[in-house]
C-alpha cells in the first residue's frame, strides 16, 4: 500500500498555536506536561478520523520484545478490510529526559514487523542544548533511509541567556530535510505556559521597548 503522508509542519503550527489551551502552569509536574501534550495529539488524530492508542505495542526485532509507543494513530476502513487496520498512520514519542534523546529516535525508527512501520512519525524531545540537534538529525536521517517515513522532530531546550525555552521544529520527508521553524515557550504573567513563533516573540519584544 502506498504510504499516506501528512504535512507535519502544519501539525507543529497547531501545536504552537494551541499550547496555551493545554492549561499547563508552573504548578504542574513533568508527567502532567507529557500527558497533556500526548492527549492533544490523541484528540487531533480522532478529529481526523483515526483510531488512537496510548502506550500501543510495537515489536522491536533488535530487542526481541514489544516496546510501547507513547501514541499511535491507525487507519481503519471496513470497506477495504473487515478485520484489520489498513496501516499505522502515526507514531509519536514525547520525552522530557534530555539524556534519552538518542533512545527516542531509536524507538521511532526501530526495526519492526512490516505492518507496524508508521507512515508518519513525530518526536518531541527535550535536549541539553542546540548543539545536540545536528547529531540527532544525522541519526534520524540514517535510520529513516530504510523506514521512509515522514518525520517531524521538535527539539526543546532552555536558553538561560534569554530565560525562555527554545522550540525548534525540523520537518523531513523521505527525501531529506524539507522545512524548519522555530518558536519559544514561556510562562505568561499568570504562570501558565504558552508558545508563539520566534518572529512573533521578537515583534512583541520590540513593541515593549517602544
Amino acid at each position: 500500500m502506498k504510504k499516506q503522508y501528512f504535512n507535519l509542519m502544519q501539525f507543529f503550527n497547531g501545536y504552537v498555536r494551541n499550547y496555551r489551551r493545554l492549561n499547563l502552569s508552573s504548578l504542574h509536574n513533568r508527567s502532567m506536561f507529557t500527558k497533556r501534550e500526548i492527549d492533544y495529539f490523541a484528540n487531533l488524530g480522532e478529529m481526523l478520523g483515526f483510531d488512537t492508542f496510548v502506550e500501543d505495542s510495537k515489536f522491536d526485532k533488535l530487542k526481541g520484545r514489544s516496546r510501547p509507543k507513547d501514541l499511535s494513530w491507525w487507519k481503519w476502513d471496513k470497506r477495504e478490510d473487515k478485520e484489520n487496520f489498513l496501516y499505522p498512520a502515526l507514531h509519536l514519542e514525547r520525552e522530557f529526559v534530555w539524556s534519552k534523546d538518542e533512545e527516542t529516535i531509536e524507538k521511532l525508527f526501530s526495526d519492526t514487523e512490516e505492518g507496524f512501520v508508521p507512515h508518519n512519525v513525530i518526536g518531541i524531545q527535550y535536549i541539553a542544548s542546540m548543539d545536540r540537534i545536528e547529531v540527532l538529525n544525522a541519526l534520524l536521517i540514517q535510520k529513516n533511509r530504510s523506514q521512509m517515513s515522514n518525520v517531524l522532530m521538535v527539539y526543546r531546550f532552555y536558553d538561560a541567556e534569554l530565560a525562555i525555552e527554545q522550540v525548534c521544529a525540523y520537518y523531513f520527508t523521505p527525501a531529506g530535510l524539507y522545512e524548519t521553524r522555530e518558536a519559544i515557550c514561556k510562562e505568561d504573567e499568570s504562570g501558565y505556559w504558552y508558545m508563539c513563533f520566534e518572529e512573533e516573540f521578537v515583534g512583541l519584544q520590540k513593541q515593549v521597548k517602544i
